[in-house]
Order: C-alpha cells, then structure tokens, then sequence
C-alpha cells in the first residue's frame, strides 16, 4: 500500500487534464450548476404560481392560439373563396352606391329613387289590400286578396327575423326611414324590398290575367325596385339577389297554405 500511493500520486502529476488550465474541461463549475439550477426551481416556482392564479379560461385560450394562427396561416379553399367573393360584393355595392348621399355622382337623383323603392314597401301594399278588400264583393277577389294580406304580413315576419339573426349591415352608414322601422327592415340582409317585389309580381302573374307588356313590366318594376336598393346604398349586391330568392320561395309557402274561400269568407265575417 504504501508504494502503490507514491505510483499514483506521480501518474497524476504526468497527467496532463489535470492541470489547473484544463481542470474546467472535466468538471463543470459549481457555481454555474447551482445557479442554473436555483434559476430552473426559481422559473418552475413561478411558472406554478402563474398556473396557478391564472384563470382556466386563459389557459385555454392560451392553448388555442397557436391553432388559431396555423388556421390564420393556412386558411382553407372554402374561406379563400368566400372572402374573395364577400370583398367583390361590398367593392361592387359601393361603386354602384351612386345615390347613396347628395355628394354622390347621381345625388340628384335620390329622391326619384327613393321615391321608386316606396313602391316596394310593405306598409303601402297592406293598406291598399286592405282598403281592397273591404270594396270588394266577389268572392274569388275576397279568396284573392286575403291571401295577397297573408303573404304581405308573412313576408314582413319572416324576413325580420332573418335581418335580425344576421344583422349584416348596409355598404353605407345611412339611418332606416320611419317605415322601414315600422316594418323592422333595419339590417341589410336579405333585403326587404326585393324579397315583397319578388313574392307580389310572382303572385300576381299566376293569379291574375295580365297582357304579355304588362307582365314584362311587372317583372321589370320588381328588378327596378330590388336595384334601387344598392342605388341609394341600403343594401349590397347579394342583399338583393337574396330577397329575390327569399321572395319566391314565401310565394311558394303561400302555395302550399293557399285558404279556401269559406276559410277567407270565415275570417272576414270575424273581422
């Protein structure tokens, strides 16, 4: 034993990694160990007071960012598509907005085109039915007009409540008029005033005997009337398109629930 410790004590010395320029190669600083590990309690310790005191709600919107920006980042086909053709609608509704105020490049106008879209409206259209009906004698006119008052209030009802659940607003910043709000046509989508010229030249071309010409006219007041409504810049492009399919299809429930004459005769004699 006592010879072996001289031998080993003289390999150590000869042993070029354990001089003092090269004992940081073997072993790694104390000082920096206890740090880095006094900064990874330290962080971990923060970390869990912070997991801790935040809310549940913000962890897990936390954990939904990076899949909000990875679907911002890689958007699919379907809302490309549908963003593209959404921006062409509002650029084209304001550049047809040619009446939308004074300012505009057919201001002069307004008025005539207001005017226009009075036509369409669904509080004229329910007093002259009823002021009709009331004249009336026959009961073929009676059947006729009742159900005409039907679709009118149908009409006003369902597409309140489809302006109400979308509540898409117009190309321009313009105030409903008082009758819009009687008839609760305060949001853009679908519009009003084409979806009721859509349904009445609908309902008036198959219950009514009309010449060729003035057919041709009643179809051209009703895309004249839905128009006019991106005119004054009420109403986008698919606003009006919407309202002509929402109008025919209320033509086509009235169809299906058309009331019998003693169901009118029934309920005029109530009235």
């Amino acid at each position: 034993m006592p010879a072996s410790q001289p031998r080993s004590r003289a390999r150590d010395r000869n042993n070029v990694l354990n001089r003092a320029e090269f004992l940081s190669l073997n072993q790694p600083l104390k000082g920096n160990q206890e740090s880095r590990s006094s900064g990874r309690k330290q962080s971990g310790q923060a970390g869990a007071a912070g997991g801790q005191n935040s809310n549940p709600k913000e962890r897990r919107q936390s954990q939904q960012l990076p899949e909000e920006d990875c679907m911002q980042l890689n958007p699919s086909f379907k809302g490309i598509a549908f963003n593209s053709l959404l921006a062409i609608d509002i650029c084209m509704s304001k550049r047809l907005g040619v009446c939308a105020n004074r300012a505009s490049s057919w201001g002069g106008a307004r008025s005539m085109i207001n005017l226009l879209g009075i036509t369409g409206h669904g509080i004229p259209w329910i007093a002259g039915t009823l002021i009709c009906l009331v004249k009336s004698s026959t009961l073929a006119g009676q059947e006729v007009l009742m159900n005409l008052l039907l679709a009118l209030l149908m009409d006003i009802m369902i597409v309140a409540g489809l302006q109400k659940l979308a509540k898409r607003k117009g190309p321009y910043d313009i105030t409903p008029g008082l009758l819009d709000y009687l008839t609760m046509d305060t949001y853009a989508f679908p519009a009003g005033h084409a979806s009721r010229v859509a349904m009445l030249s609908k309902f008036f071309l198959n219950h009514l005997v009309l010449a060729i010409p003035l057919r041709i006219l009643l179809v051209l007041w009703a895309l004249c009337v839905g128009f006019s409504r991106v005119m004054i810049g009420r109403h986008h492009i698919t606003d009006v398109l919407s309202g002509f399919v929402f109008g025919y299809l209320q033509f086509r429930l009235v169809e299906l629930i058309w009331m019998s004459s003693n169901t009118c005769q029934m309920l005029i004699s109530i009235w």
